[in-house]
């Protein structure tokens, strides 16, 4: 993909700074964010790219249909993002992820975009016992957060079939890597469990430690992006690695790295949680999508960008 015009909302996020990050190699980017989530230190290597704009301000209250005149495609990724957070405050969640959602997709289709790539989750799945979690299958959103993302692909598909407006919706799995955010408490759990047993303090697993999840590598969802930018094809995507890692092994392979021995610390499971995550990836792989697998590998470099900061 060059030399195009694209936007990335929530660019100075975890994902999105990676995302932005790639897109500069050979287009014209404008990053929206209002900081809620995301950082300006995520991309402040970026900020004298010539083909990078910064805008700073909620898709919720920007007019978004003045900012996508001229582009081709829209990156969407702004979204408060946590499920215990939703569980906390849920309206909040709902205006940032439905009613920005909303906004991205009137002002894409009534601009002329080219296509609109949401970024979704696998939360919308919920704990179906069935693995692995395939497209075709029931949702069953057992938080506010799921909610809102099962609506964001929702709303895509419909402004697809009665507008005529390209979407695609990628469900991520697990997303880790530079630049997540250890130290909300809402963050997710490699980055927590790094900076834990960094400075030798004992993780705390919510339940016994034996649920899995299908942790997927940044730079595979960068790839997802990117890829189903370029294809024809649209709809849901799962994005991730097809693969199971308790976290019990994860805390294992924490310590093997750095060499320590920290014992977790086990409490009670939190609302909204889901036992067992694994994706069916072979939709996704008819776009191209052929995700590196080296968990260890990631994992390894994950934690040298934490030592470093």
């Amino acid at each position: 993909m060059e030399n195009k015009k694209v936007v990335v909302t929530g660019g100075m996020g975890f994902i999105g700074s990676h995302l932005t990050e790639k897109l500069l190699e050979d287009n014209k980017v404008t990053v929206i964010d209002n900081e809620s989530t995301g950082k300006i230190e995520n991309i402040k290597h970026l900020l004298d790219h010539k083909n990078l704009t910064v805008i700073k301000g909620s898709i919720v209250d920007l007019n978004l249909t003045e900012i996508f005149k001229d582009k081709d495609y829209v990156f969407h990724l702004a979204a408060i993002p946590s499920v215990p957070r939703s569980v906390k405050d849920p309206f909040s969640s709902n205006s940032s992820n439905v009613t920005g959602t909303l906004n991205v997709l009137i002002a894409a289709r009534d601009t002329g975009v080219k296509k609109v790539i949401f970024s979704s989750s696998s939360s919308v799945y919920g704990d179906t016992p069935t693995l692995p979690k395939r497209e075709d299958m029931p949702i069953n959103p057992m938080s506010p957060y799921a909610i809102t993302k099962a609506t964001g692909e929702m709303y895509c598909r419909v402004f697809q079939d009665l507008y005529g407006l390209p979407t695609v919706s990628l469900r991520y799995f697990n997303v880790f890597g530079p630049r997540q955010d250890p130290n909300s408490q809402y963050a997710a759990v490699i980055p927590k469990f790094i900076t834990a047993i960094l400075n030798d303090e004992s993780p705390v697993i919510y339940g016994d430690g034996e649920q899995s999840r299908d942790f997927t590598f940044v730079q595979n969802v960068v790839d997802a992006n990117i890829l189903s930018c370029e294809s024809d094809q649209t709809g849901v995507f799962n994005i991730a690695c097809g693969r199971r890692i308790t976290i019990n092994e994860l805390v294992n392979n924490i310590n093997e790295i750095l060499n320590k021995e920290i014992k977790p610390e086990y409490v009670s499971t939190r609302p909204g949680d889901i036992k067992h995550s694994l994706a069916d990836i072979s939709r996704a792989k008819g776009i191209g999508y052929t995700p590196k697998n080296e968990f260890k590998e990631e994992l390894l470099g994950t934690m040298s960008w934490f030592k470093e900061v």
